[in-house]
This record gives structure tokens, sequence and C-alpha cells, in this order.
């Protein structure tokens, strides 16, 4: 059996889709998967995003696509590494641009970003977990009906939340999201690809999320690490 642990608030809001067909069929899938194979994050960390930050604590979100798949990289919270690994090519240009906008020196020394999910940013990946080595293998098995609930009950639920939408694939989640009660910013993805050519460096998220925080008369967000 796989341990899985969420906090109880999630829990409580997510019961419904705990009970549905495509769920169970999905966990079927993923414990037979890890059963079988290595496959990441470990078991008790597939639901670290929700149990790191409470709804009721919840003030940002950031959505990545698909956890890391190399050796003991994904945490369960995306663009985070566990502590010691090497930092990914995206997270080196996320800490980059925190230098730039905020002054808070890029150290390469830790990669996890559970202080932030303490503090209310709920780091969202739309597939929770992968098969060692290959990227997207557990894509289109129910994981991303899932999260698109999770990004409408965050909607439904919350209000004032800033949501960081990086890449093409997060800025699609828009629909889901009611930016009449809620703020939106949107950049190219931190990955090389995207931030040599310019869609990356220079956004000032991080920055502006605290600005749009502050306003909403709520903390703002501790970027260093």
């Amino acid at each position: 059996m796989m341990s899985i642990k969420i906090d109880e608030s999630w829990g409580k809001l997510l019961t419904k889709e705990f009970d549905s067909e495509y769920f169970k069929n999905l966990i079927s899938f993923v414990k037979e998967d890890y059963n079988k194979t290595t496959c990441y994050p470990i078991g008790s960390q597939i639901f670290n995003a929700f149990d790191s930050c409470p709804v009721n604590n919840l003030k940002v979100v950031i959505i990545g696509q698909d956890p890391y798949h190399g050796d003991n990289q994904a945490n369960g919270l995306c663009f985070s590494v566990n502590k010691g690994i090497s930092h990914p090519p995206s997270l080196i240009n996320i800490f980059k641009e925190i230098e730039a906008d905020l002054g808070h020196k890029y150290e390469h020394k830790n990669g996890d970003l559970s202080k932030w999910a303490k503090q209310g940013v709920m780091l969202l990946n739309a597939t929770l977990t992968v098969r060692k080595s290959l990227p997207g293998s557990h894509q289109n098995k129910g994981w991303e009906i899932f999260t698109d609930k999770v990004i409408k009950i965050i909607s439904n639920e919350t209000n004032n939340t800033v949501f960081l939408l990086w890449g093409s694939f997060a800025k699609k989640k828009i629909k889901l999201i009611d930016t009449g009660k809620h703020k939106i910013l949107e950049s190219g993805h931190p990955s090389p690809l995207s931030a040599n050519r310019g869609y990356w460096f220079g956004n000032k998220h991080f920055s502006k999320c605290n600005k749009h925080l502050e306003s909403f008369k709520r903390n703002k967000i501790d970027w260093s690490l």
C-alpha cells in the first residue's frame, strides 16, 4: 500500500474527487507502477503540495506540469528539489530572477521550496507522479482531471489569491480561475529554452506578487531560502 498524506482541510474539499471512478482508477495505476518500478516523488510526498499549504493559509498558486524524473529530485512541490540535490535549470532561473527582483543572493544551496509552501504558496504540478527517467509517463492517467478540479476549488473557496502562470501550459489554466476575485500574473516559463529568448527574466513576479498581497492586506511572502 502507498502512504498518502493530505491536509485535513483539503481532504474535506476533495472527498468527491477521491470517491470518483477516475480517481480510483488513477490511484490503482499509480500504486501498480510504484510497486513494479521506481517512481517519484516517494509515496508519502505525492500530496505534499496540499499537506504543506492548507486551504486557509493559501495566498499564492504556482502551477507546474510534471515532477522531476531524476534520482531523488522531486519532493511533491513543483520546481522544488530535495535538500542536497543539484538545482535543475528552471529552478536556477527562478532563483536568478528572485535575486534580480528582490536582491536575495542565489547561493546554490537549498532548492527545497517548503519554506514558500508553509507561507501559503501552493506549488502544484498538473501531474503529481512520474516514472524514473521517463518524463510525462504518468500524464493522461487522471492527474490532470484532479488538479484542474483543485484549481477550480481554489478559485471558488479562496479570495484574493495570486496565481503565477509561467509558460503556455500554465497559462491555459486561466479558464479555471475567476479573474474577477483573484490576481493573475503571466510570464514565459523559467526553462532555459524560454528564459534565454527573453520570456522569463525581468518579469518581477515575486515583488509584484507581494505588492498585490499587501494591497489585499495579506502578509507578503519571504522568497529567500
